[in-house]
């Protein structure tokens, strides 16, 4: 049983919300040329194997459900915006593997109670706005025994910052909505799985960033191809005076985490916190 049913108008006009945030811009290229390891290093800590049944959550352009086919897994990619899917099918027969690709709410997939053996997220449930019915879904369509695993920005890594550094020129959130890096906190991922899971494993680590020549560089990008920084400067297309400010706070951001030595370009460290556990019999 899924929670399909319980799904508001409200529920329903946010959703529609953010699959249009995210078909806008151009996140499978950024997925693909700023983090393209980011999905193997959650299989890899999982352990899938071949013949597993794998649901990717949030999968976007399949990051992690490409690499998961690639190790033999039976996958199944899952993602609210569709649109995303079409470079994720040409970088899947590009690599010579096949898998499912299907449009769903991480808050309520449409899956059977422990239908997969391994449930994994790269940088993906994280922005799902309420935090804990989505972490009930990963947990139902996981069976015991099985394995979840996430890969989630931290708040105090630069990702969780460039959101903080985003947060007054955006709207409002919509009541109950969770900010996405507390998914990269791990009491509060330990909070939202509790008892259900056992043999929690958790670890920050970075992954280093040095494709943006410059700050200014940095900022750009995300501003052209990143849907979550494409609305917020939306929300003030007519105010160039924030507008301004937000493209100083950005560059700031980006000069300030900068560990370049002088080498020409800006070298950045973005943290993450990789969680495995195992579903509770």
């Amino acid at each position: 049983m899924t929670m399909q049913n319980s799904v508001t108008e409200a529920d329903r006009a946010l959703k529609s919300k953010h699959r249009a945030m995210w078909a806008q811009g151009d996140y499978p290229s950024l997925a693909a040329e700023v983090i393209p390891e980011l999905g193997a290093v959650l299989v890899e800590a999982c352990g899938v194997r071949p013949g597993e049944r794998v649901l990717d959550v949030a999968a976007g352009s399949g990051n992690a459900a490409i690499p998961a086919a690639l190790a033999g897994a039976d996958v199944v990619a899952s993602d609210l915006t569709p649109e995303l899917f079409e470079a994720g099918r040409a970088a899947a027969e590009k690599q010579g593997v096949h898998l499912t690709w299907q449009e769903a709410d991480a808050e309520a997939l449409p899956f059977g109670d422990a239908e997969f053996d391994t449930v994994v997220s790269c940088v993906g449930v994280m922005f799902a706005p309420h935090h804990q019915q989505a972490a009930d879904e990963l947990v139902r369509v996981c069976r015991p025994g099985g394995t979840i695993g996430l890969l989630n920005w931290t708040p105090q890594g630069f990702i969780g910052r460039m959101f903080a550094a985003m947060k007054p020129y955006a709207p409002p959130p919509p009541p109950g909505a969770q900010p996405p890096p507390l998914w990269g906190d791990e009491d509060h991922v330990r909070a939202l799985l509790g008892d259900r899971v056992t043999d929690v494993r958790a670890e920050r680590r970075t992954v280093r960033i040095d494709r943006f020549e410059t700050p200014e560089a940095f900022r750009d990008y995300f501003k052209e191809r990143y849907g979550p920084t494409i609305s917020v400067y939306k929300n003030i297309a007519g105010e160039p005076e924030r507008a301004a400010a937000l493209d100083a706070a950005l560059v700031d951001l980006a000069r300030d985490a900068d560990l370049g030595t002088g080498s020409g370009g800006t070298v950045l460290e973005w943290e993450y916190l990789l969680l495995t556990a195992r579903r509770a019999g």
